[in-house]
């Protein structure tokens, strides 16, 4: 499927949708309406590619819905330039409106088939992006400190070692909580130990497990 006069009807719809749920970063809102999302898709899925759910991708995993990564991204308050790690790459959707709106991404898989697959889609729109086959709980600290750091999975308590991978003034965005919900948190590191947190409402997501899978096809 190519980037149709349809698809891009469908997403300046999806669009207005977002605004009416409140998504008001217009940068973000840009974003959203510029990346084909129909290209992160499983073709079974392909005609609901503007609907804004969750759908599922390879390896058990899924593909966020839209206004989720709205409000990710939206929390993360992305500049121009800015250093942004992404724990989960998963169908690289949201590693695409994070290069669209000009951050570097550094971004972690698990799982090695979703690494390869995200690589290639992301390539072939022209999205540039470090990608890492990895252990996202280890994050990169080489690659350090960032300006925002987004976590695409659940995870029970907000990883320690990641908020320290955050410059003095960076954000964390995270959903935190068990296997049923989880409430959408963002960590801003105000001193060298100081953090400070709020709360965005309640999500599902996939949890966020330690290790790698070597799934390759």
């Amino acid at each position: 499927m190519t980037d149709t006069f349809l698809a891009k009807g469908k997403r300046k719809k999806l669009v207005d949708e977002l605004r009416t749920k409140g998504i008001k970063d217009e940068e973000v809102l840009r974003a959203i309406n510029t990346v084909p999302r129909h290209e992160f898709m499983d073709p079974a899925f392909l005609h609901h590619a503007y609907t804004d759910k969750a759908f599922p991708i390879s390896s058990g995993q899924t593909i966020s819905q839209p206004y989720t990564v709205a409000i990710q991204t939206s929390l993360l308050n992305v500049k121009k330039r800015d250093k942004i790690l992404e724990i989960g790459t998963g169908s690289g959707y949201q590693c695409a409106v994070l290069a669209e709106m000009g951050a570097k991404v550094y971004t972690i898989e698990r799982h090695r088939e979703l690494f390869i697959l995200a690589q290639r889609t992301l390539i072939s729109l022209g999205y540039s992006a470090d990608f890492f086959y990895g252990d996202g709980y280890e994050g990169k600290p080489r690659y350090g400190p960032f300006d925002g750091i987004v976590i695409t999975a659940a995870t029970p308590e907000i990883p320690e070692k990641l908020q320290y991978q955050l410059k003095i003034g960076g954000r964390m965005v995270v959903p935190v909580g068990d296997s049923s919900s989880q409430v959408m948190t963002l960590v801003i590191r105000s001193g060298e130990a100081d953090f400070e947190y709020s709360s965005h409402g309640a999500f599902v997501f996939v949890p966020m497990l330690k290790g790698t899978v070597n799934n390759q096809m």
